[in-house]
């Protein structure tokens, strides 16, 4: 089945992100620029707009559209500011972080996912996206630290790197629970020394792996 990726995009932005009450300018625009469907299996390409989460292989998915821009929106995220992003995956939520104007260190753990994302970010241009293939709860203390750190896997806690390469003032967005798939949405700000959370919503994710995680 053809797909008309402009009309899609911009369904997709009116009925499942504007419709839900999210209005930041930037985040919406981002969504109506990166193409989605060019971050999914050929199969998959006529779902790519629908409003729940697709799988990209190796046991990960890319997330539902309207979680993607809540957690952007969520994260307040300025042109030229640092941002790690701990999950990679399909690349898509790193394009819209780079659309935004931001610089994005991204990590992720599985070889297989992290060379597709680079080879599609590089195809479409992206320059201001460095990858890394490492254990994303290491962060990437070398690029630190970051205004914005945003994590789109869960873990049982806040891995303590984070909170050392968050710059200060900074902010973090990151899903957190014992449960797995189970976690709460979580901003983290760290401002003069002092760190304040807040829970903002039950969400899905998949697991975070590392050291300082499952």
């Amino acid at each position: 089945m053809e797909i008309d990726p402009r009309r899609s995009r911009e369904r997709m932005v009116r009925e499942q992100i504007m419709a839900r009450g999210l209005s930041s300018p930037a985040v919406l625009a981002a969504m109506r620029k990166v193409p989605r469907h060019q971050f999914v299996e050929q199969a998959l390409k006529p779902q790519a707009y629908e409003d729940h989460p697709l799988p990209i292989g190796q046991g990960q998915t890319i997330s539902q559209p309207y979680v993607v821009a809540w957690m952007t929106e969520l994260l307040d995220v300025k042109p030229g500011m640092k941002v790690l992003e701990i999950g990679t995956g399909s690349g898509y939520q790193t394009a819209v972080l780079a659309e935004m104007g931001a610089t994005v260190f991204s990590v992720e753990r599985v070889p297989e996912l992290h060379q597709l994302a680079r080879t599609r970010l590089s195809s479409m241009g992206y320059g201001n996206v460095q990858l890394k293939l490492d254990d994303g709860t290491l962060g990437w203390p070398e690029k630190s630290p970051f205004d914005r750190i945003l994590v789109t896997a869960g873990g049982p806690k806040v891995p303590e790197p984070y909170i050392d390469q968050l710059a200060d003032p900074g902010q973090m967005v990151i899903p957190v629970g014992v449960e797995r798939r189970s976690q709460m949405l979580m901003v983290i700000r760290k401002q003069e020394g002092k760190i304040g959370r807040k829970t903002v919503g039950q969400v899905m994710f998949v697991d975070l792996v590392g050291r300082h995680a499952w």
